[in-house]
């Protein structure tokens, strides 16, 4: 029975360790929505290709961090944003 006890109480304290991190990651995930819709827009409008497109005629400085304009880069981070809602809406099936 002890034995039982503290496996329980061990179980306990993890799926409530798991479900702290778990809250403050969806708070940030939250906190990101506005930011991902924002990267979803300049993705699909115009300003996105001008932007490239000034990349590649060197008009950018050297140093400028442009992983925004890797095409996979933004296109990957906003696939897995939808995958990871859907593995949210799964887990809500339950």
């Amino acid at each position: 029975m002890i034995s039982r006890i503290k496996a329980m109480e061990q179980l306990l304290d993890e799926v409530q360790s798991v479900l702290h991190d778990t809250d403050c990651a969806l708070g940030r995930l939250e906190s990101a929505r506005d930011a991902v819709r924002q990267l979803t827009e300049y993705y699909h409008g115009p300003e996105w290709r001008e932007d490239m497109e000034a990349d590649e005629a060197g008009l950018l400085p050297y140093n400028l961090k442009r992983g925004v304009l890797s095409e996979d880069g933004i296109w990957n981070t906003l696939a897995h944003y939808r995958e990871i809602l859907e593995r949210m809406a799964e887990l809500s099936k339950e």
